[in-house]
Order: C-alpha cells, then sequence, then structure tokens
C-alpha cells in the first residue's frame, strides 16, 4: 500500500493511501503527526488484513441489520420473532444511527433501559440478536471491532420449575370447552408442547399400538394463516407412549368432534387450525381463571407435569429427554434436574449396609468409654 502526506496552505495535513480495491481513502489532521499516525494505522491494518473501509460504517444499524436478518437460517417462527424483538426494542434506539456512531456506552444504556419493561429473560435474548448483528458487520469489514463487546445482559434467575398438581390438570380439563378436553390431557399425559398438539392429525396416532407420532407443529406468523412447520429442533421428532387415560380421551373428542378436513384433531367451531393467541384468550385464559389457577400458568405447564410424572415414578433422565424431544440430557437436566429424588437417604443407606455391621461394636465401646466412672 502506497501511502503519501501533504500539506495545504491552510496548514492542515491530509494522509492518502489506496486499498486493496484500488479505492483511495483520505483524512485531515491539525498536525503531521497525528497525519502519520493514522497513515501508519491503516498500513498496519492493510498488512494483518484487519483494515475497514472508514467509510463504510455509515450504514445505519437498522439498514444492516435487515440484511442481516434477511440472510439468516431461521424458522418462519424465529423469522418472525426476531423482527418483532428489533422493531420494538431496538430500532427505537439504534436503528437511525450509523454503525460507526454506535458506542460501547450506547450499547450499555440500551441494554439496561430494556429492563424497566423487560424480563431479564427478553432482554437476554435480545441482546444476542444485537451482538449477533455487530459481529457480522465486523466480520463484513464495516466496523473494527463490535461496540457490544463487554456488555452483558442482566443476569437471569432461573426460577425452578413447579409442575402443576394432578388436581389442577382435572380442573383445568373441567374448565375447558369440551372440544378442548382432550387437548388438556393429551399435553399432560406425553408433554407435548402446543404447537404439536395444534398440529396433531389423526394419522399421527396409531391406536393399537397406542403410540402418537410427532414430526410437526402448527405455526403462526404474521400474514399467513396457521400452517404446518417441522418441530422445533431436529431431537423433537420422537414417538411417544400413549397411556390409556389419553387413548380413551382421543376415542372420545373424535367420535364427537370428528376431524377436520385435513385430518386435524383439534380445530376451531369453524374446523380451521386453532390460533395460539385466539386460544389463549378465549378458551385457556378463562379456564386457569375457572380453575383457580394463578394467571401466569400456560399451556407449557402441562408439559412440566407431565415431566414431572415421569421422575416421580423413576425413569431415567434419557428417558424423560426422549418424551420430551430435548436436544440433550443437560437441557432436560438444567430444567428439571431439582425434580429427581434427592440421594441423601440412598447414601446414608449405601454406607449404613457397608459399615453397620462391624461398627456396632465400636459405637458400643465408646459410649462405654463416655460414661462417667462409678
Amino acid at each position: 500500500m502506497a501511502g503519501t502526506i501533504t500539506r495545504h496552505p491552510n496548514g492542515r495535513w491530509r494522509p492518502r493511501y489506496r486499498d486493496a480495491d484500488g479505492k483511495q481513502h483520505e483524512r485531515h489532521f491539525k498536525t503531521r503527526a497525528e497525519a502519520q499516525a493514522w497513515l501508519d494505522a491503516q498500513t498496519a491494518a492493510m498488512v494483518n488484513g484487519t483494515h475497514v473501509d472508514p467509510k463504510a460504517g455509515r450504514v445505519t444499524f437498522r439498514e444492516y441489520a435487515e440484511e442481516w436478518r434477511s440472510i439468516q437460517h431461521h424458522r418462519p417462527t424465529t423469522q418472525a420473532y426476531v423482527e418483532t424483538m428489533l422493531r420494538r426494542h431496538v430500532y427505537p434506539v439504534l436503528g437511525d444511527k450509523a454503525l460507526t456512531a454506535i458506542r460501547p456506552s450506547m450499547v450499555q444504556a440500551w441494554s439496561k433501559g430494556l429492563t424497566v419493561t423487560l424480563a431479564p429473560s427478553t432482554v437476554t435474548v435480545v441482546h444476542r440478536f444485537v451482538s449477533g448483528i455487530f459481529r457480522a458487520a465486523v466480520r463484513d469489514r464495516l466496523l473494527p471491532s463490535s461496540p457490544s463487546e463487554g456488555v452483558r445482559p442482566p443476569k437471569r434467575h432461573k426460577e425452578r420449575v413447579v409442575p402443576l398438581s394432578v388436581e389442577a390438570v382435572h380442573a383445568l380439563a373441567d374448565a375447558v370447552p369440551d372440544r378442548w378436553r382432550a387437548a388438556v390431557i393429551l399435553a399432560a399425559g406425553t408433554g407435548m408442547r402446543q404447537g404439536e398438539v395444534f398440529g396433531l392429525s389423526v394419522d399421527r396416532i396409531d391406536f393399537l399400538r397406542r403410540t402418537v407420532t410427532v414430526d410437526r407443529q402448527l405455526v403462526t406468523v404474521p400474514g399467513r394463516p396457521p400452517h404446518l412447520a417441522p418441530t422445533k429442533t431436529e431431537a423433537s421428532v420422537r414417538t411417544i407412549p400413549l397411556p390409556q387415560v389419553v387413548v380413551d380421551a382421543l376415542a372420545a373428542h373424535l367420535a364427537e368432534f370428528p376431524a377436520a378436513p385435513g385430518g386435524f384433531v383439534f380445530t376451531t367451531t369453524a374446523g380451521t387450525p386453532q390460533r395460539r393467541t385466539a386460544f389463549s384468550a378465549r378458551v385457556w385464559q378463562p379456564a386457569v381463571r375457572a380453575a383457580g389457577l394463578d394467571r401466569s400458568v400456560t399451556f407449557h405447564a402441562l408439559r412440566h407435569h407431565y415431566a414431572s410424572l415421569l421422575i416421580r415414578f423413576g425413569e431415567s433422565v434419557k428417558t424423560v429427554q426422549a418424551r420430551l424431544g430435548h436436544a440433550s440430557a443437560a437441557e432436560t437436566l438444567d430444567t428439571y434436574s431439582h425434580l429427581w429424588p434427592d440421594s441423601d437417604d440412598r447414601t446414608r443407606e449405601a454406607v449404613d449396609s457397608a459399615l453397620g455391621v462391624g461398627a456396632g461394636a465400636v459405637v458400643g465401646r465408646l459410649r462405654a468409654a463416655a460414661q462417667p466412672a462409678q
């Protein structure tokens, strides 16, 4: 890279160089030393491959983020979620700022501001999106470094799962309209996610073998009617054994509410796929109130109930992982480890069984020695 430094008649110094693409860059400084330092820095960046076009970062955060979002390998539901999070919680503060104008202090202030209205878990997710966008801008040589580096979102306080009681599940099943009673029993008896329940079709149920195959889910994204899509992850594809209570509930449901033309087991009264928002407002929340439960109880709580039943009856971590469709046993333990029986009693029994026989005489001698002399 060839660089030159010239002095203008007004006394300011102008360093100039051409990058690897032949594009010319220049700046103006008050002193020759400042001009030389800038030129040396650009030269070093060219040599070590970290050179950034000083004008490239003038693109706004919103413009670059939208370009980044359009090329990500996201599922439709994730695409919609990312778009919503950026539009609601990022663009109002950072959207119209040039990438090079965003400082770490700005990112820190933005992150802290989110904690006023959002839960720490949501702030963490939004912060992850923003950090990914800045990292991509660094890779594209629009920024020399990410302004989100070193900025930490608030610590998440992970709440322990408190499973619904059997009585609560029965109360919910009794409180929902008849056409949704079997859906509650199915979710509580298989651990299926809400989208998996709504996307269930008759051909996925094997009444003879008493199993249900989960290989897709019903999703809803803005601008489209509910439609079938792949499961949350590859690990979510699974075959779940059906307890007799679930088989009976499904059989009774289909006898009263025959499957819709698309084969869906659970639909609206009009026979169309059910939207989650409408279900929550018209079916679930009224049922939660009628059952006398806290309004924070969601349909997902039925999945936790199923997991707690498996754990209570001695199923292994790997079995619970497989039934729930978790990607790893670590995910299962991270969510439900506190529900597994405590090992303290088993530890005591193991030691007592090994040492108890011979330890009796030792304990007797110790007690005798502790007696005061007569």
